[in-house]
């Protein structure tokens, strides 16, 4: 049979026709995926944790006696010396009020004690009778001495009877004074309380500041009773704050003082720097939100940032700390979404040529969204972000973005 050029061609077309449809019908459709180039930049990795602002040094002025807080003279925020301030006053305590018996049984000692600073100043004044007396014998004795007409032993004993007598007058002055004192005893035990005493100021126990600061709180308002070693009033200077945050115990042993951290959430629109002064040496144990029990560390931080540049900052303020455990300015880096796992390895879908490979990469420090990489790829490598299932290595891919 006789095959014309037609009749050829036309098969020629069939042929490609049918090959054609055959590799459409059975070819694998490119898989759509989400590219990113690895780049290298600044990369950080931080602990964040919560923490509190508290002022360095607070003084808590306290009661030295029992007695009666009269009502503060000053109010929360008011500036003080040290040294100078009055910042509260103490009444010592009135005296009790007697029954019958105890009353009787004070004024009997009372008149015990009168009769007996009676008896005292008469025994003075026969004293000073006799001192007297004795003197004048004294200078009698010694006149007649002069004069040679009486003896060593008389003036001897003229000297003797002055001194004995002057002795005696001294000890019915300490009589005197004793009996005194006994009195004076006696009485203060019959005041009443409530006397026009408590009416004065130099009744009282005047508390002056520590240090110079502002008032941070005051126990009570108005007078009150307190006993020895109440708190009245906390003193400290709101410019000298530090920062407190409880973190676990197993993020405190990854950083040392001198660690760098920004305070955010504080109320400002700029974060605060401050810096790690040193970690409590004893961790407790808390227990979460979650129930979970904690080992929990005090770290504290010092605000490097002035004064003048967080106004309303003061103590127990809330705030959000991101510390620094790791950072580098020249980090070749991955999104973590791009990495998963190949046995005890970590790998990614690198793109060459429209074709997906599997490639094993060595990481370095790991940040909340980042990672570093050591080695497998090269600064603008294309590599797949969140791969699916439908992802292996040798299968074709192409980018979402140029669909």
């Amino acid at each position: 049979m006789v095959w014309n050029t037609r009749t050829v061609g036309l098969a020629l077309a069939g042929v490609a026709l049918i090959g054609g449809l055959s590799y459409v019908a059975f070819r694998d459709d490119p898989v759509p995926v989400d590219l990113v180039t690895v780049e290298r930049g600044p990369l950080r990795v931080t602990i964040d944790a919560d923490g509190q602002t508290r002022i360095r040094d607070i003084y808590e002025v306290a009661s030295p006696i029992a007695g009666t807080a009269r009502r503060a003279p000053v109010s929360v925020g008011d500036p003080v010396v040290a040294g100078e301030t009055v910042v509260a006053r103490v009444e010592p305590l009135s005296p009790s009020l007697l029954d019958a018996r105890s009353r009787a049984q004070a004024e009997a000692s009372e008149a015990e004690a009168r009769a007996a600073l009676d008896v005292a100043r008469s025994e003075m004044r026969r004293a000073e009778e006799e001192e007297a007396f004795a003197r004048l014998q004294f200078d009698r004795t010694q006149t007649l001495m002069d004069r040679g007409v009486t003896t060593v032993t008389q003036m001897e004993t003229a000297t003797q009877s002055l001194a004995v007598a002057e002795a005696a007058v001294a000890a019915a002055q300490s009589r005197v004074a004793m009996s005194e004192g006994s009195l004076e005893r006696a009485e203060a035990a019959l005041v009443r309380p409530g006397g026009s005493a408590s009416a004065t100021e130099d009744c009282c126990v005047e508390l002056r500041a520590p240090s110079d600061g502002v008032v941070l709180s005051i126990a009570t308002i108005s007078e009150h009773p307190v006993q020895a070693g109440a708190p009245l009033v906390t003193v400290g200077d709101p410019a000298d704050l530090e920062i407190v945050s409880d973190l676990l115990s197993s993020d405190a042993v990854r950083i040392g003082p001198g660690t760098r951290a920004m305070v955010e959430r504080w109320g400002g629109p700029d974060p605060l720097q401050a810096v790690l002064t040193r970690i409590e040496p004893a961790a407790v144990t808390r227990v979460s939100a979650l129930g979970i029990e904690e080992q929990r560390v005090d770290a504290i931080f010092e605000i490097e940032t002035p004064p003048g540049e967080r106004p309303g900052l003061g103590h127990g303020f809330a705030v959000f700390l991101r510390i620094v455990e790791w950072e580098s300015d020249d980090a070749l880096q991955v999104p973590l979404g791009a990495l998963f796992r190949r046995g005890e390895d970590w790998a990614v879908f690198v793109a060459e040529d429209g074709v997906a490979r599997e490639r094993i990469v060595a990481l370095g420090e790991r940040a909340a969204r980042r990672a570093q990489i050591l080695d497998g790829l090269e600064e603008g490598d294309r590599i797949v972000t969140h791969p699916g299932d439908t992802v292996t290595d040798g299968v074709t891919i192409v980018d979402r973005d140029a669909m």
